[in-house]
């Protein structure tokens, strides 16, 4: 694969290959077997879909390769079937483009080719098409070089049908598609098909593939993406912002000019950004604008003279042919103030670099992909909701499939609303959330959700800022040896320390050396090398005349040489990084099977495995730690790949906390102004924030004793601070409502503050945390508090216990209840000096 999978695609792809593998084993002429991949729309389905076809055909860690299985994907578009072949073109880096065929209607053949992809499309298996027919040309129909590749190889043959996409527009053509996918379900009397040994739907909407199922003999086994894992990855936009005005007065070129104001600023955005990361495939956002239906006399009712003007004045120049295009049902060129708009269709805009406008009316919410379009006007009125939010569904990918830490106006999707209201406003994020796209985490309006940017007052504070924090990620965890290779090769790629890959290398299969010859020394190693490199065989022998039968004792035949090179490419595949030819060059000079086998077994001992799982464990921690100031140097991109390695550990590791120039933030009806804060609204005006009488009180004391300023810590988002604690021994994450920036004796101080209500049962489990934390990173901290409030005097009191006291911090460390923790208040607890 050129693309490397997220966490929760492995987590997909390793149950696919277990649910694939449970059907082979279920599976008879009696019993077909169905599997259904439901992820939302955004997760990679296809690239899931991918990396499973490269292991079935090339082999896999837990599978030997079955290079003559095929591949039938169907889906009920064409246009479709295209895009999802060019992607898979563009991700494999094994199959070569012969391997991938497109089904037309000169096909014929007795079996699909061994070792294919092959795309079908429903529009061309209708009674009256060529495929489905014979006659002087044909021999065979597409129904008997399905039924005769089934028949052949029942347990090799994967019939894909793609409900992800669905692309039909009308309830009939919608039926018809419908009725022939379920005849690879069900089979077909009239066409003599036989039901498909194993089918995969790839869906995004679980119940309407059930629908397809339902009725057949079929054993359905499930693999589900869940849609947090997939906001979490990156893959998708952190906010969509809708824009309306207070009355739907329909003031729509007014708006129109704000949202070309919106797109304008983004392009900007994404170039500095793309210049600074050094992207040679700069970014170039999409506006996208939804007009009115027209008549037979014209495309549209929307003004589209009035747009290009606005347009033109905005950009500074006259727009160039191929900038602005259509997706109009008519797909003829439309000429609007001289400009020629020619059509174009919805799965090429992504990659023409041309378009920057696209208009359309209806057609956009099926099987397009555009990760580029990152503002939408709509000229439409408040009944199309529904429609607005599945097209903004296909709007929320990332173009770069990874979020910008550095820039919040990069991680949102625009979307203006001239003729929407409040109240209709809602209908559309309704709709969002009852759709099949997993929605980014924050969906409202442009005065809920804001951007913020760093005050530049404070520059002396964030240079100063050498703080650390955590990120717990409950995805699914790399192998260490996986993660430690990974590593040397990073560093070693980004010239950080040149020779760390060899230098690591060594050390690894110094360590498998000595692992083997523990074994040997052990003598369990001849034993264990003879089990998994040898077949016993037993013969059973049947005499008709006397109607007996006796079994001879086995014997023990070596396995070829085939044999034994796939067991090897197996263990190689659980090392990962190639260590298995690492450990076999190492090795040259001695026979090749006896090298071949050594890592065969070594890799089947867990308790070895494990050893060395510490072993590595142990060296990443190190070689990380020694090099995490090197890594604030590197561009975006290259951080992320540390950050990822570093976040796939089973113990979480702290990371360099780095605040980026902008964050995204969001308002309440009750927010207040309060002075002195970090980061300040990058449109203008005063801070703005809503807090809770305790983080209130604790502010305005702060403020009150001389704070430089400070930080509202947001609730996981992506750029706040985090600390890890532990639940009945699972790890989960606080984000501490406070940091405070005073001035000390040696310069500025960095507090943690966390006014927490003593009633809640994490109480205590914080306060671990907090102690914990302030004695791995407490130097780099002034106070480390866990505050409550209490009335006495007739006024509020804040009684503060500071985890960056070494008394306080030894006891807190061994607090087991909420109890032991409140006797711990009453004793130690101090309040704020003046």
């Amino acid at each position: 694969m050129r693309a490397t999978l997220f966490p929760f695609q492995e987590t997909a792809l390793a149950d696919l290959h277990g649910k694939i593998q449970k059907a082979h084993t279920m599976w008879s002429e009696k019993d077909p077997q169905v599997i259904s991949l439901s992820a939302p729309t955004g997760a990679g389905k296809t690239i899931i879909m991918t990396a499973l076809f490269e292991d079935i055909i090339f082999g896999h860690a837990c599978g030997v390769a079955e290079p003559d299985s095929v591949f039938v994907w169907l889906s009920d578009m064409p246009e479709l079937n295209e895009q999802t072949r060019l992607k898979i073109e563009s991700k494999s880096d094994k199959f070569r483009t012969r391997d991938i065929k497109v089904i037309d209607s000169s096909f014929d053949a007795e079996y699909f080719t061994p070792g294919t992809i092959n795309f079908l499309n429903t529009q061309k298996l209708g009674t009256d098409k060529l495929l489905t027919g014979t006659g002087d040309d044909r021999q065979y129909t597409i129904w008997q070089t399905l039924a005769n590749t089934a028949k052949r190889q029942p347990k090799s043959f994967y019939v894909v049908i793609d409900e992800a996409h669905r692309g039909t527009s009308t309830p009939q053509a919608e039926n018809k598609a419908q009725s022939i996918m379920q005849k690879f379900i069900r089979g077909g009397e009239e066409d003599e098909l036989p039901i498909m040994p194993l089918v995969i739907g790839v869906t995004a909407t679980p119940q309407r593939f059930q629908k397809l199922v339902e009725n057949s003999s079929s054993t359905v086994q499930k693999v589900i993406v869940p849609p947090e894992n997939v906001i979490e990855s990156g893959l998708l936009k952190d906010r969509i912002i809708i824009h309306f005005p207070e009355l739907a007065l329909g003031a729509d070129m007014t708006m129109f000019k704000e949202a070309v104001v919106n797109w304008k600023k983004k392009r900007e955005h994404w170039a500095a950004y793309c210049a600074h990361e050094d992207i040679k495939n700069a970014v170039r956002p999409i506006l996208v604008v939804q007009v009115e239906d027209g008549s037979e006399r014209e495309a549209t009712q929307t003004d589209l003279a009035s747009c290009i003007v606005t347009l033109e004045e905005l950009i500074g120049r006259k727009l160039k042919p191929g900038e602005a295009v259509h997706t109009f049902d008519r797909h003829e060129t439309v000429s609007v103030n001289d400009l020629e708009i020619h059509s174009i269709g919805a799965s090429r805009i992504e990659k023409d670099e041309n378009a920057m406008v696209v208009f359309f009316k209806m057609n956009l919410s099926t099987g397009w992909d555009c990760p580029r379009a990152e503002t939408m006007m709509s000229f439409r009125r408040a009944s199309d909701s529904t429609y607005i939010a599945q097209l903004l569904g296909r709007m929320i990918r990332t173009p770069l499939a990874r979020r910008v830490e550095s820039d919040a106006e990069l991680n949102n999707v625009a979307l203006y609303l001239p003729f929407f209201d409040e109240a209709t406003v809602k209908t559309v994020e309704q709709a969002l959330r009852d759709s099949e796209a997993a929605i980014p985490a924050e969906t409202g309006t442009h005065k809920s959700l804001i951007t913020l940017k760093r005050d530049p007052s404070f520059a002396d504070v964030f240079s100063a800022m050498d703080l650390m924090t955590y990120r717990v990620d409950a995805a699914r965890k790399q192998p260490a040896l996986r993660r430690l290779m990974a590593l040397a090769r990073a560093l070693t790629q980004d010239r950080i320390a040149p020779d760390t890959r060899p230098a690591t290398l060594k050390k690894v299969l110094d360590e498998f050396d000595k692992e083997i010859a523990a074994i040997k020394a052990s003598g369990k190693f001849d034993g264990t090398a003879k089990a998994v490199t040898a077949l016993a065989l037993k013969t059973l022998t049947i005499d008709y005349g006397a109607d007996t039968a006796s079994t001879a004792d086995s014997e023990t035949v070596a396995l070829s040489e085939f044999d034994l090179m796939n067991l090897f490419e197996r263990a190689g595949k659980v090392l990962g990084g190639g260590l298995h030819m690492e450990y076999w060059g190492r090795h040259a000079s001695r026979d090749h099977e006896d090298v071949k086998i050594e890592i065969i077994v070594m890799t089947g001992d867990t308790g070895i495995m494990e050893r060395l799982e510490t072993f590595a464990d142990k060296l990443f921690n190190e070689l990380y730690d020694d090099h995490k100031g090197a890594l604030k140097k590197l561009k975006e991109e290259r951080k992320e790949v540390y950050k990822k390695l570093a976040l796939s550990s089973a113990i979480p590791i702290a990371l360099t906390w780095d605040l980026p120039q902008t964050i995204d933030f969001s308002l309440g009806d009750d927010a207040q102004a309060l002075d002195r804060h970090l980061f300040i609204p990058i449109e203008g005006g005063d801070f703005k924030v809503s807090l809770n009488d305790w983080e209130t009180g604790v502010v305005k004391e702060e403020l009150k004793n001389g704070a430089v300023a400070w930080l509202r810590n947001l609730d996981r988002k992506k750029w706040s601070l985090e600390i890890p604690y532990e639940v009945a021994g699972v790890t989960t994450s606080m984000f501490p409502d406070l940091v405070v920036v005073r001035s000390g004796n040696y310069g500025n101080e960095f507090d943690v503050l966390e006014p927490h209500d003593p009633s809640r049962k994490d109480n205590y489990p914080k306060a671990v945390g907090l102690a914990k934390f302030a004695e791995k990173h407490g130097e780099k901290f002034g106070r480390i508090q866990l505050i409550r409030k209490a009335h006495k005097f007739g006024r509020d009191i804040f009684y503060r216990l500071d985890m960056n006291r070494t008394e306080i911090r030894n006891k807190v460390r061994g607090v087991t209840s909420n109890e032991e923790l409140d006797r711990l208040f009453d004793e130690l607890a101090a309040v704020a000096e003046e």
